[in-house]
């Protein structure tokens, strides 16, 4: 008799992780006896909790704050994206027991430009990324693996840009983010990674007038789903990327990991996350 292949989200707090929901609409779709739920994993114990993870009952499972980086520690194989982050968002136990985690945020902001704005790399150059956090990470990573020549990484603090542009080297330059103005028309790609602009959090004030209309805007937070950057830039004509995709997209590996069959990012998923987040914000 085979055992239910049981995945979950693991953080502090995962209450109200939509991970579920993806990874059930897959289950349901493709016919698979699995579950996927949510567990919540203390900071005092995290460490503990994942180099023991082999003993949980799961045979994998996403990673959120504030564990990427302790998961990573706890690993005893990492992928060539978490190494370079320091930081997991998948985990799967192999066959002889080993823990190993991925960083699959890259892949999930790549594949959702590649969805909304297709062919998008044949013409950015030059990207322009506000933040220095864990995001803007793996939006500098994903950029640079497809052959983005220019980044330019702007931050309140511009020590934390700088230790960005110090580790990922060539084509990325570090700002600060009074320099945004000046820089923007230079801009063939301008991406969001700050929390600024989410519901509840204070508002992004940039003023797009430097920006070419020729230029993509997307952004990495998806409550709400159009925050007012990309409102502004609708506005005035530039071709946007809500952030709802990358969520969608940085799954797929996952799922394809644990329960054998890799599932497409379609419509009908993104409805039902769209239906939770209208009903529950």
């Amino acid at each position: 008799m085979s055992e239910i292949r049981r995945a979950a989200i693991t953080g502090w707090p995962v209450v109200h992780s939509r991970s579920p929901l993806v990874h059930g609409y897959w289950l349901k779709k493709h016919g698979l006896e699995g579950e996927y739920g949510r567990q919540a994993v203390e900071p005092e114990g995290a460490l503990d909790f994942y180099k023991d993870f082999a003993n949980s009952g799961l045979i994998g499972g996403n990673v959120t704050i504030p564990h990427k980086e302790t998961a990573a520690q706890a690993c005893d194989h990492l992928d060539e994206a978490a190494q370079a982050m320091g930081a997991v968002n998948t985990l799967w136990v192999d066959e002889k027991g080993a823990l190993n985690g991925a960083n699959t945020d890259w892949i999930g902001f790549l594949g959702n430009l590649d969805q909304y704005a297709p062919g998008w790399d044949k013409a950015v150059e030059t990207a322009l990324v506000l933040g220095a956090g864990g995001a803007a990470r793996a939006v500098i990573y994903s950029l640079l693996k497809r052959g983005i020549k220019t980044v330019h990484i702007f931050n309140r603090t511009i020590s934390n840009a700088q230790k960005l542009a110090d580790e990922f080297g060539t084509g990325t330059i570090a700002h600060s983010l009074d320099e945004l103005g000046e820089k923007l028309g230079t801009a063939d790609l301008l991406v969001n990674t700050t929390s600024l602009g989410m519901t509840g959090k204070p508002p992004l004030e940039i003023d797009l007038e430097n920006l070419p209309k020729s230029a993509i805007v997307t952004d990495a937070i998806y409550v709400p789903l159009k925050t007012e950057l990309l409102k502004q830039a609708e506005a005035r004509g530039n071709r946007i990327v809500d952030g709802l995709g990358m969520l969608l997209h940085q799954a797929v590996p996952g799922f394809e990991r644990w329960f054998g069959v890799r599932p497409q990012v379609d419509e009908a998923l993104r409805q039902v996350i769209l239906d939770d987040l209208e009903a529950n914000g």
